[in-house]
């Protein structure tokens, strides 16, 4: 993997992106969420993620195919629990639909403890950590998960694609307690398909046990990669089973047809789950010693970081280091190879390319 980066200022990254969704036919607000959600991923280290790969995946599956819808307006559906909204997001653009029913699940909690938005007809919203990590350091427990836009994953013990990478991604508020919000968010593969577009356009080796290739035999070379192998045997296939049953009730389809079309009178499209609960919606009161309720969190973080385990990470501290790296450096970091992907954009939006020898390498 490259280690060197060169720093892209924030509003040259954003500016390019937002032409490349305005290009693409989306509304101006939806182009914001677009680079939002971009520059967020690309800020805190996130590269399978980015922007790249959410226009490569618009390309290919979104707008570009039919399977979003610029400009679409969701519809929210009867629903006869008042902390819960059901929504049919009539293939919006997933990250547009992301941030306000995270949003709306943020003010539900603020009146009921408890918020959750379920949504159907959805399409891609990119890093699930992004919207978890918002929710976080504004003092909630978050919680997302979706069903992939394409089916990528091999059932455990099987052979044949029916599961989507499946992620899922907690937000925690310990901001107080550690300076940053824990996030744990991870595909229920054991690389997500970015991953393996990012090493192949790197030509970095996949780890052993996370992909096939087209004969189903175990592959680590990312180009030959055809499907992925679900992380920790049968536990990851649970998780990555749960997302698509939970879907199921909400209203999603066949994951064989998910992300593609030719089969009439299905549904070909993704599911979300949005839940946001108020911290004092927990809250017993009865914690040793007089602590507070995030004092009580400190307490137990510095116990289970103690005793010899004071050089483990925390969920989420990646993320935050990668952040204040950005911030350090006054722009978001990207390698050769991903400079020379966005003049590809920068050249289908009628722009000039951006040059290596313009930007600063970065510390």
């Amino acid at each position: 993997m490259s280690d060197q980066y060169f720093v892209i200022p924030f509003d040259l990254h954003n500016s390019l992106v937002f032409e490349a969704y305005r290009q693409r036919g989306f509304t101006p607000e939806e182009s914001e969420c677009g680079v939002r959600m971009a520059a967020s991923a690309s800020r805190h280290g996130i590269r399978t993620h980015n922007a790249l790969k959410a226009l490569h995946l618009d390309a290919l599956i979104g707008s570009g195919a039919g399977g979003c819808q610029p400009g679409a307006a969701i519809e929210k559906r009867p629903c006869k629990f008042e902390a819960s909204q059901i929504w049919n997001a009539n293939r919006k653009m997933g990250q547009a639909v992301a941030y306000e029913a995270m949003d709306t699940c943020k003010k539900m909690a603020d009146k009921y403890g408890v918020g959750i938005v379920s949504v159907d007809n959805a399409f891609h919203y990119l890093w699930g950590g992004g919207y978890v990590m918002d929710a976080a350091r504004e003092g909630y427990i978050a919680y997302t998960n979706c069903t992939s836009a394409l089916a990528e994953v091999v059932p455990f013990s099987g052979r044949g694609v029916t599961l989507g990478t499946n992620p899922h991604s907690w937000g925690l508020p310990t901001t107080e307690a550690i300076g940053f919000p824990i996030v744990i968010d991870w595909a229920t593969s054991v690389v997500s398909m970015g991953r393996v577009q990012q090493f192949a356009r790197e030509n970095i080796p996949l780890p052993p046990d996370a992909a096939i290739d087209a004969e189903g035999n175990p592959t680590t070379d990312a180009s030959k990669a055809k499907a992925l192998l679900p992380f920790g045997a049968h536990k990851g296939y649970s998780l990555c089973l749960y997302n698509e049953i939970l879907a199921a009730l909400i209203g999603g389809s066949l994951p064989t047809l998910r992300g593609r079309s030719g089969v009439e009178d299905e549904k070909h499209s993704t599911c979300f789950f949005f839940q946001v609960i108020h911290p004092e919606a927990l809250s017993s009161g009865a914690f040793a010693q007089g602590r507070g309720q995030m004092g009580n969190v400190k307490s137990v973080i510095e116990d289970i970081l103690g005793h010899g385990n004071e050089n483990c990470l925390l969920p989420g501290q990646i993320e935050a280091d990668g952040a204040a790296r950005s911030e350090k450096n006054g722009g978001l970091l990207f390698t050769e190879a991903e400079i020379e992907a966005f003049g590809e954009i920068a050249n289908d939006c009628g722009l000039s390319a951006w040059k290596l020898e313009n930007f600063q390498p970065a510390e």
